[in-house]
């Protein structure tokens, strides 16, 4: 049976997502075969499985750092709001309803056994589980059935590390008073306290972490910097999310739409990474100026999201920067955005627009009309002959995925040509364009070696510039890079040999390589 540990945080966004990313990779690098998972996630950034089944993107990561393909299993339940009080239920990667928060908190109890059973597979495949948590174990209105934080540490049995988030003060008192709040067996489990997001002389932080050593009976196994790591964050909350680099320099500049129901940010992430690039999210139209791309992402909502952008201007901004030649790209709901027409006849995502058409963009001549069964696809291709500013494009091979409840006609040749769904042979179009207006369904679409490099070097000719780069860009071998780093963090931060330890691990147990890499 697997060992565990449990990563879980004084509140949402303290780190638990990228210090279990560290621990996997830290694992894998000693020879353990090593999985993430966890129980509950709520979040709009999804992945499809090789097997067309749904998680949350947190546990992709986590499974990338692992050195292992993403499944289901690893993360069993995935909620993704819909609304301020209600979400879509997904249950071993399958969605089976819309749910109000109150109507679910009453039946996530019935679902214990499905995590117990996604759990107990993980064990016997692997050496070491990482779990992660989700907000606070101190949600005290919310312990009872509990299935992701002390309860689903005590169906593992696992050690738990309570993180907490300095950056943004009162670090002390969110360990102290989480402590304080668990019941003395949660306490029990309780094995390490970690200081997050360190930045400063950490000597004179130290009489604070003798203080709350004593006071909470638990020692600091980890106090880490603000790690300079290039890795995806688990939802909107995410830094990525606040704009472009201050004092970045860039010869590039590309708008990504942050639409309220923003889903799926991550498929511009390959920007971020690229020198030359400016990424920056916009959410106010003072903040639109003239970017070289704008991109319109994802979202739960598209219909509402829509409105949104034509409430606060960005909307006629959009057009006119379009009008103007400015090149504009969508993606899943950002494309269907940019078509004639949106019609909800069956409500699926708002009851106000049940059966009203509503008008979109009319970039591009396509219609979408949402049905109650939802796209849950991986997919492989190759884009068509693409025309405008992005025509090196053509032929190209692309992957992804889909994840969409609505089917979009168009009128005009599509961006792309699937060629394989799910790991079946096939042939569909993909998408629409039309002069410099680009559309698709493909989730991921920018990731495949040489997509990215091949937009931003057709932006920079539009300027008669040319990207000076050192050496060749490969997305996939950056990310790699980016975990190692992590994972260099962590070790350095961490007093690793405490953690084998809790979980009855020999910390000496290393492979050979390691071994080496160590003398």
């Amino acid at each position: 049976m697997a060992k565990s540990v449990m990563i879980q945080g004084t509140m949402s966004n303290a780190g638990k997502s990228l210090i279990a990313a560290g621990l996997c990779r830290v694992f894998k690098q000693d020879g353990y075969r090593v999985a993430p998972f966890k129980s509950q996630n709520m979040a709009l950034n999804s992945y499809i499985t090789e097997d067309g089944l749904e998680m949350g993107r947190a546990q992709v990561v986590q499974a990338e750092a692992a050195g292992i393909k993403p499944q289901a299993d690893m993360n069993p339940i995935l909620l993704k709001p819909t609304s301020d009080s209600g979400s879509q239920v997904i249950v071993h990667g399958v969605p089976i309803g819309t749910m109000p928060a109150k109507e679910y908190f009453a039946y996530k109890k019935t679902l214990i056994p499905e995590v117990e059973k996604a759990y107990r597979r993980l064990e016997e495949e692997y050496d070491i589980i990482v779990i992660e948590g989700a907000g606070s174990p101190a949600e005290i209105n919310l312990k009872k059935d509990d299935i992701v934080n002390m309860g689903m540490a005590k169906m593992a049995d696992a050690p738990v590390l309570l993180v907490g988030d300095i950056d943004r003060g009162g670090v002390f008192a969110q360990l102290y008073g989480t402590v304080a709040l668990l019941s003395e067996e949660e306490r029990a489990r309780v094995k390490g306290l970690v200081v997050n997001k360190f930045r400063g002389d950490k000597t004179i932080l130290e009489p604070g972490l003798d203080m709350i050593e004593d006071l909470c009976g638990i020692p600091v196994t980890g106090v880490i910097p603000y790690a300079d790591v290039d890795i995806e964050d688990e939802d909107s909350l995410g830094h990525h999310l606040s704009g472009t680099e201050k004092g970045k320099k860039t010869l590039v500049d590309i708008a990504v739409i942050r639409l309220p129901r923003i889903s799926n940010f991550t498929d511009f992430q390959v920007f971020s990474c690229m020198p030359e690039v400016g990424l920056t999210y916009v959410n106010r139209l003072s903040d639109l100026g003239k970017p070289d791309l704008i991109l319109l992402p994802g979202t739960k909502n598209t219909i509402e999201d829509l409105l949104w952008m034509r409430e606060n201007g960005l909307e006629a901004a959009v057009l006119k920067l379009a009008s103007a030649g400015v090149p504009v790209f969508g993606i899943c709901g950002g494309f269907q955005m940019l078509g004639e027409s949106l019609e909800d006849p069956f409500g699926v995502e708002t009851e106000t627009y049940r059966g009203r058409p509503v008008e979109g963009l009319k970039l591009l001549p396509v219609r979408t009309v949402f049905g109650k069964e939802k796209t849950r696809t991986r997919v492989t291709g190759s884009c068509a002959s693409v025309g405008g500013i992005l025509e090196e494009l053509s032929g190209m091979e692309i992957e992804g995925y889909e994840i969409h409840m609505g089917e979009t006609v168009r009128a005009v040749p599509p961006l792309s040509y699937v060629m394989e769904q799910n790991g079946s042979h096939l042939a569909k179009m993909d998408g629409c364009q039309r002069n410099h207006v680009y559309g698709t369904y493909i989730h991921g679409f920018f990731d495949r070696e040489g997509i990215a490099e091949t937009v931003v070097s057709a932006l920079l000719e539009k300027k008669g510039l040319t990207a000076v780069r050192n050496e060749e860009f490969h997305y996939a071998a950056y990310r790699e890079q980016q975990y190692d780093r992590l994972a260099a963090v962590i070790r350095e931060s961490f007093d690793m040999a405490a953690v084998y330890e809790m979980m009855g691990i020999d910390s000496n147990r290393m492979t050979d390589s390691r071994k080496e890499d160590s003398e």
